[in-house]
């Protein structure tokens, strides 16, 4: 019963399938071909993911979060053993499609790399999900997914259930506030601290090892405040703005990339080494 306070999600992905019912892929799908979260017990669980993570996200949670793992000192591993250890995530509830993790990073990737983009970017989509591995450091399920959002100013209402922000208590700290709170106007992302999850810990590893726009991709692909509702304009930087550009279209294979047919692991691992090989270091400290 603790656990499922701590975590309220059945699945570590039903957040994903939420963003699914807010922004449906136009002309595609409609939203009755998602899974009906309004009448499951799926939809009180993100609801209770989401109360919680508006709660606990506080500017000083998330510089306490930075200090805790971004030394890198808690594991090390090659890519491929992460892979393996976030398997151990994988669970048997979600009844819509039954992937290891492998797969499910290969279908973000294999789409993007059959519409012929760069290799940097196939690779992106392979693993911006890795830093999930924050759930087997026993970090809870709202400091590891979810929509991420700029701390340390006033909470926009066009982040995912918006009214749930009256539980954090930099509400009541009148520094933050307003919409720049702590920032200057235009100040750029780099000098803003967002929510902690997986986008910001799997960034700060590969920081120095990707082309900017991937890190961009695995920075701020959670964003949905900015990159769909363009809610902190005020914050961004020209060069920002140049560069969600690239959020904006890793965003489409991310969300739509999705199918219940297993990609072919087997066969696709060669040219995956490859790939990772090309670019990051044989070890890498989690």
């Amino acid at each position: 019963m603790e656990d499922k306070i701590k975590n309220p999600l059945d699945f570590l992905d039903d957040w994903e399938d939420n963003i699914l019912l807010r922004y449906p892929e136009k002309d595609l799908k409609s939203k009755e071909e998602y899974r009906d979260y309004d009448t499951s017990d799926r939809a009180e669980g993100v609801k209770k993911f989401y109360s919680l993570n508006h709660q606990y996200q506080t500017y000083d949670f998330v510089s306490k979060k930075e200090k805790e793992f971004l030394a890198f000192n808690r594991k090390k591993m090659s890519l491929w053993d992460a892979v393996d250890f976030l398997n151990t995530l994988v669970d048997d509830s979600d009844p819509d499609i039954e992937l290891d993790q492998f797969q499910h990073l290969l279908q973000t990737s294999e789409s993007i790399r059959a519409d012929g983009h760069e290799d940097w970017f196939v690779l992106t989509g392979f693993i911006h999900d890795l830093g999930k591995v924050l759930c087997l450091f026993g970090e809870p399920q709202w400091a590891v997914v979810g929509d991420t959002f700029p701390v340390g100013c006033k909470f926009s209402n066009k982040i995912v259930y918006p009214e749930f922000f009256y539980l954090n208590p930099d509400t009541k700290n009148h520094i933050y506030n307003t919409p720049l709170g702590i920032y200057s106007q235009n100040c750029g992302l780099d000098k803003v601290k967002m929510s902690w999850g997986h986008d910001e810990y799997l960034y700060q590893m590969l920081k120095n090892h990707l082309p900017k726009p991937a890190l961009y991709m695995i920075r701020y692909h959670s964003f949905y405040a900015q990159h769909r509702e363009e809610s902190y304009n005020h914050l961004m930087s020209e060069e920002d703005h140049d560069l969600f550009k690239w959020v904006k279209k890793f965003n489409a294979y991310d969300l739509y990339s999705k199918a219940p047919t297993p990609p072919d692991s087997k066969a696709l691992r060669p040219y995956y080494e490859a790939l990772v090989a090309k670019y990051l270091p044989e070890t890498l400290h989690f």
